[in-house]
């Protein structure tokens, strides 16, 4: 007497019948094509998208990745403009921001302003140094409370947005040092929402990669959140148009190393954004 189990099948279930046969059948002959060595690495990958272990660690991620030599900060604004307000707003930016870049009794400096050309539309990006951390930033903000040209110019400019937020960033140490350059260049800002728990891992492999990308020196500057929207990386590069941009990208991937680091830290990014900007006519990046 037969046993076994058996299960109803409905009637049309002999058309599917060739086709999940004939997808078995390239499943194993793709799997018989696919190294002892290629596999682990897939298997590695995959497992990197559903498993992520976070190491204990016995400092912050800050203090393992920042420049030691400095104690800087930055701070990124994004401002979303009215659209019949871009030329004003501009016009306002470029006559009093500059006054506060070039006084000395404020600890900061203007490292780049500009309009995003490419991306989000109508919106201005400023980032600023502050020489000496949070206390820097601190005695900036007392002191323009008391700035009387600036309390009228932050009025002004409040009534001709449509939101605002800002991060306060540390600099990779691995990164250039962003430092004023000449133009004509346009401005691309790559930014990255990284996985909670990867941003040593993200510095790791980054530390190796910046390498294959300081050839042609576009690469200006590396930065990562402390407040604000977290574990965000923004990656700052000078391109002298937009078909440069393609060439030099594109070069990298002829550069033996640099595929192996991309397919490590994509599993690492939930999102990303890629901003076009073109600089203001008195941004310190040109």
């Amino acid at each position: 007497m037969k046993t076994g189990y058996y299960v109803t099948l409905p009637e049309d279930a002999e058309l599917f019948i060739p086709l999940i046969r004939l997808r078995f059948l390239n499943l194993l002959f793709r799997r018989s094509l696919t190294s002892s060595s290629n596999r682990r690495r897939e298997d590695s990958w995959l497992k990197s998208l559903f498993v992520r272990k976070v190491d204990p660690r016995k400092d912050a991620h800050s203090n393992l990745l920042a420049k030691k030599e400095t104690s800087s900060l930055y701070k990124l604004q994004f401002h979303n403009v009215k659209p019949e307000c871009l030329e004003a707003y501009n016009k306002i930016c470029q006559e009093v921001l500059p006054k506060i870049h070039e006084d000395k009794s404020y600890p900061c400096a203007l490292v780049g302003t500009w309009n995003t050309w490419y991306g989000e539309q109508d919106q201005a990006v400023h980032l600023w140094r502050y020489e000496g951390g949070y206390p820097a930033l601190t005695e900036v903000m007392n002191k323009l409370r008391e700035n009387q040209e600036f309390v009228e110019f932050r009025k002004a400019r409040n009534n001709m947005l449509l939101s605002r937020r800002n991060q306060l960033l540390l600099e990779f140490s691995f990164w250039n040092e962003p430092v004023p350059r000449s133009g004509p260049n346009i401005y691309e800002l790559r930014s990255y929402q990284l996985r909670p728990g990867t941003m040593i891992e993200w510095g790791n492999y980054w530390a190796r990669a910046i390498r294959f990308r300081q050839d042609g020196s576009e690469a200006v500057g590396g930065f990562f959140s402390q407040i604000g929207q977290l574990y965000m990386v923004h990656h700052l590069w000078a391109y002298k148009d937009l078909q440069s941009r393609e060439d030099i990208r594109n070069a990298a991937w002829h550069k033996h190393g640099w595929e192996e680091l991309v397919y490590y830290t994509v599993p690492l990014i939930q999102e990303m954004e890629s901003r076009i900007m073109i600089p203001l006519k008195t941004s310190p990046l040109q």
